[in-house]
């Protein structure tokens, strides 16, 4: 797993794939209009694509983009060019309607998550759900007191969460493996307790989740 294909051209896109590029990795990034990214790609060395091209040269994929628009990505890629590969899924069903009291809402339900909705509209790629559950900001290397910060994952195929756990371990985190897709139902609303502190308090770089264990 040496060419890996971002599918998502905004913050969290660009901040993987700076990431995945410092660990060693051939990366590429896709956009509908690949020409926005011009500026992007002159900077980082980056080439881009569309999302149908980055697919079918990349070994892995990273889907980087509103949960709402999720499945739309999915298919611009191309189900033929997603088949057997793993699908890094860091996005999160959030609702067009805005936050209560600082809690952003999803359009899932407590028994279902956009992790298996995506895994059913392209049952032969490997998705795994991970880097859903802090901001771009913290996502590579991120330096905390008390240590590393925990990364939770999880999916239906361990080979490629194996890949993942080691990408997780490049990006400076303590990964977290809570078993199959199912998982992502307790894994995606950590996007919405993490985002509280931002919303009430504006505080978007100061917190990620730790896991203790004795």
């Amino acid at each position: 797993m040496t060419r890996i294909g971002i599918i998502g051209s905004a913050v969290v896109g660009q901040t993987l794939a700076r990431g995945l590029k410092r660990h060693g990795y051939d990366v590429r990034i896709a956009s509908r209009t690949p020409a926005k990214l011009k500026e992007f790609s002159s900077s980082t060395g980056i080439a881009t694509g569309t999302p149908a091209e980055v697919a079918a040269w990349a070994e892995s994929i990273v889907l980087a983009v509103k949960g709402s628009v999720a499945e739309d990505a999915l298919r611009e890629a191309g189900a033929a060019n997603l088949s057997g590969k793993l699908v890094i899924d860091t996005t999160n069903p959030i609702a067009s309607e805005p936050p209560e009291d600082g809690v952003i809402r999803f359009f899932t339900s407590p028994n279902d998550s956009l992790l298996e909705r995506l895994q059913k509209a392209v049952p032969a790629a490997k998705f795994v759900k991970a880097f859903n559950s802090v901001g771009s900001a913290l996502m590579v290397n991120p330096s905390f007191p008390g240590g590393k910060p925990t990364m939770f994952y999880c999916g239906n195929d361990a080979g490629a969460k194996a890949d993942v756990a080691k990408i997780i371990e490049q990006f400076g985190w303590d990964g977290a493996d809570m078993g199959t897709a199912k998982a992502a139902r307790a894994i995606e609303p950590l996007c919405q307790l993490w985002c509280i502190p931002g919303f009430r308090e504006n505080a978007w770089t100061n917190h990620a989740f730790q896991l203790m264990k004795r």
